[in-house]
């Protein structure tokens, strides 16, 4: 088996996003041309690493979508998710959860999502976001802190900017909106 990998280019802030696609579904988004992040979740899950071109492969259908997306042309994701990056148990549950529950354009805070998933501490979704393997599709940036945004992976500009694009937040800065 395969981890199918592409590197789409997104507007700035995020500037690239690195994908991964294995048979059951899209298994990674990185910020950023990320080869190496994508060696290591092919190991995680015993598979061997194949590059593919932007529009070509397996990774095809998730590039065009995030593609569609990035460019306000797509509001929700129907492709496969292989979950097998996230733990069993609280990671996941949270993670579906919010996948589940959270469409475009709203937002949810920690604290509502922890009770989402069944989950005891609103600083544990926190750490699970922190976490998340499938970034903008399973949408961790739609999770706010109770006093304002709250932390992300892909950084405060990048969480900005994404919820601008929701309709979310009012643009702030110009990239490309």
């Amino acid at each position: 088996m395969e981890l199918s990998v592409a590197v789409l280019s997104a507007p700035a802030p995020i500037d690239a996003l690195t994908v991964g696609v294995t048979d059951e579904g899209l298994a990674l988004v990185a910020f950023g041309d990320e080869p190496a992040r994508a060696r290591r979740a092919a190991e995680r899950l015993d598979l061997a690493v194949v590059e593919d071109r932007p529009g070509t492969g397996r990774s095809a259908v998730a590039v065009a979508q995030l593609t569609e997306y990035l460019a306000d042309e797509r509001r929700t994701f129907d492709m496969p998710l292989d979950w097998r990056l996230t733990h069993a148990g609280a990671q996941r549950r949270v993670l579906q959860a919010l996948y589940d529950t959270v469409r475009f354009g709203a937002v949810v805070t920690y604290g509502e999502l922890a009770v989402r998933g069944r989950l005891d501490s609103p600083r544990g979704v926190g750490t699970i976001m922190g976490s998340n393997p499938i970034p903008v599709v399973v949408p961790c940036h739609r999770v706010l802190a109770a006093d304002g945004l709250g932390g992300f992976g892909g950084g405060r500009a990048t969480k900005e900017w994404l919820l601008a694009l929701e309709g979310v937040l009012t643009p702030t800065l110009d990239f490309g909106l």
